[in-house]
Formats: C-alpha cells, sequence, structure tokens
C-alpha cells in the first residue's frame, strides 16, 4: 500500500508534484531485464552497472545534474556493460519497452481538470537523443516541469523542492508530492508537502483520488 504522511495539520492541496519513472510508467525492472536478455546480458546487468559499479554510478550521477549529455553517457555506460555493447542510442533501447502508467496518467488529468496545479519532478537521465517524456507522452499534462537535469541539482537535494514550489506558486502545505524512493520523501516533508510512496500504481492511485477527491477514468 501507498504510505502517505499525516495530513491532518495541511491546507486543502492545490497541487499535485508526480516524480516520473515508477510513478508515471510501471516499475522498469522488468522491462530491463527483458532488454538486457535480448542484448545478450545477465539479465541484472542494468540494475548492477548503474547501480552497484562505482563509475556506473558516477556517470548516472553525472548526467542526472546535467554535467555529461546522454550520448557521452551512452558512450560511457556501454563500455561498462560489455564490450558488444553498442553505444547508440543505448538509453533509449532499454528505456522504450517501458509502459506508461496508464492509471497514474488519467488521475493526473482528472487533477487538472479539477483545478488542481501539477508539476513534473523528475530526476533526468537525459533528453537527446532519447526523450523519455515524449515517449511516454506525459509532458503535456503539467504546468510546470522541473527536470534535475535542466536545473542542475536533483533529488534529494532540499532546492530542487523548493524550486517546484516556487514554479507552482504555492505553499508545501498545499500540496501532495509522489515518488517511488522513499529518500525522495524526507525533503518534501519538511517543507509541508504531503507524501505519498508509490509502491503499486493501483493503491497509489486509489490514494490520490481519496486525498484529492478525484476519479481517474481511463478512455475507453
Amino acid at each position: 500500500m501507498p504510505q502517505p504522511t499525516d495530513t491532518t495539520s495541511h491546507q486543502a492541496p492545490r497541487g499535485l508534484i508526480l516524480d516520473f519513472a515508477g510513478v508515471l510508467t510501471a516499475d522498469p525492472l522488468s522491462a530491463h531485464r527483458a532488454w538486457c536478455e535480448s542484448e545478450g546480458l545477465p539479465p541484472e546487468a542494468w540494475r548492477a552497472t548503474l547501480n552497484d559499479n562505482p563509475e556506473g554510478r558516477r556517470l548516472y550521477a553525472a548526467l542526472e545534474v546535467g554535467q555529461i549529455s546522454q550520448a557521452v553517457w551512452n558512450e560511457g555506460t556501454a563500455a561498462l556493460l560489455g564490450a558488444h555493447v553498442d553505444p547508440e542510442n543505448l538509453m533509449g533501447r532499454a528505456w522504450s519497452g517501458v509502459p506508461t502508467a496508464q492509471r497514474m496518467v488519467a488521475l493526473a488529468r482528472a487533477a487538472r481538470g479539477a483545478g488542481y496545479r501539477l508539476a513534473l519532478l523528475s530526476n533526468s537521465f537525459g533528453l537527446d537523443p532519447f526523450d523519455p517524456y515524449e515517449h511516454a507522452g506525459i509532458w503535456d499534462l503539467f504546468d510546470v516541469h522541473v527536470v534535475s537535469e535542466a536545473v542542475g541539482v536533483a533529488k534529494p537535494d532540499p532546492a530542487i523542492y523548493r524550486m517546484t514550489l516556487d514554479r507552482l506558486g504555492l505553499l508545501g502545505q498545499e500540496c501532495v508530492f509522489v515518488d517511488d524512493h522513499p529518500v525522495n520523501l524526507p525533503p518534501a516533508q519538511a517543507l509541508g508537502i504531503s507524501t505519498v510512496l508509490a509502491i503499486h500504481e493501483a493503491d497509489t492511485v486509489a490514494e490520490l483520488e481519496r486525498l484529492l477527491g478525484v476519479s481517474a477514468v481511463l478512455a475507453a
């Protein structure tokens, strides 16, 4: 189940702040495993290279805040994955099979239709040559876009949450933030933002429907 913070002392929400990967998309792990196998790699190679390999972590952290381009990241990470891995559009190839979370998108549309201001707050994995937000078809849902690559700072740095509130023109107590990584929630809570930890899409949508008083309706 999603894990909301205590909202009893908060104002009625007026803003919804959503993470991207794992919130507006399905959990990417299964798609990444399938991609690894299609490339002749061990199923966990993507996760292990990005999370466990020190150079992989360094490259990804630099990509998140715009210190290197996605093309440079593709080259460096392909070499870590294996000599046979083609760096051409590596990020796009690995992410192209990750589905959009359609119920969350429907919830976001319902919230915006009800007058909520919406912000995308995303740690970037590059925009060129592969734009994950365009691929998922979600960019135009949002009034405000705060992407770490563009602003030079990434979650969980408190600065990126303050920036999001400033761009929304709302107080923390007026906002709800959804993310799938527990480490990204406390800095939002410190600013008075109600938080929901996204674990299962259906549970997260149900919790947001309760908090926001809207209903997510999937297109027929």
